[in-house]
């Protein structure tokens, strides 16, 4: 079966100015209609416990089980989560919208952890009960882009928890999926 594609002039072009001509907002505008999993990713360490909110996550590859999440540079937990060397990818279930706010808020980290309940050895990252899933890494490495680090991790442990349905972010709000 063929699919004809059209493309733009500029596409067609295929050059660099082509490429700059997409605005912040078209391009901050075209990422709100993609829908992803909301998730709180933690640390702790010998830098300190830290935890921000994210929704660019996703899978790498299964032979090593590996996630890439990304995280901005000037984020308050940037720095422990580096230093750290591990994270922890709590997956929001639907009931846990005010976690992603708390962990999106310009709050102290002891006011972040005082709104979930948390389990984990003292230093390890911690794991958020209730989560749909918690992912235990180890930080691979971390490559720079623009004005964010994607950090590529190797996944040590998973532990799962029943849910009645995921927590998602599309069209810039929240939204709750129910299990099927």
């Amino acid at each position: 079966m063929s699919t004809d594609t059209v493309l733009t002039p500029a596409a067609q072009a295929g050059t660099q100015a082509a490429a700059r001509a997409v605005t912040v907002a078209a391009f901050r505008d075209a990422m709100a209609d993609l829908g992803a999993a909301v998730h709180i990713v933690t640390t702790d360490g010998r830098a300190g416990r830290a935890g921000f909110t994210a929704s660019a996550v996703c899978s790498v590859t299964d032979s090593p089980p590996s996630v890439l999440v990304c995280i901005n540079r000037t984020s308050s937990a940037y720095a422990a989560t580096i230093a750290n060397g591990a994270v922890c990818i709590n997956t929001l279930s639907a009931d846990q919208k005010p976690l992603s706010a708390a962990f999106s808020a310009k709050a102290s980290m002891d006011e972040r952890f005082a709104s979930g309940e948390w389990s984990g050895a003292p230093g390890s990252a911690p794991a958020l009960r209730g989560a749909i899933m918690s992912i235990h890494c180890r930080i691979d490495s971390a490559v720079q882009v623009g004005t964010h680090d994607i950090l590529l991790c190797e996944v040590d442990r998973i532990e799962s928890n029943a849910h009645a349905g995921i927590l998602i972010y599309y069209n810039r709000r929240y939204h709750d999926i129910a299990r099927e």
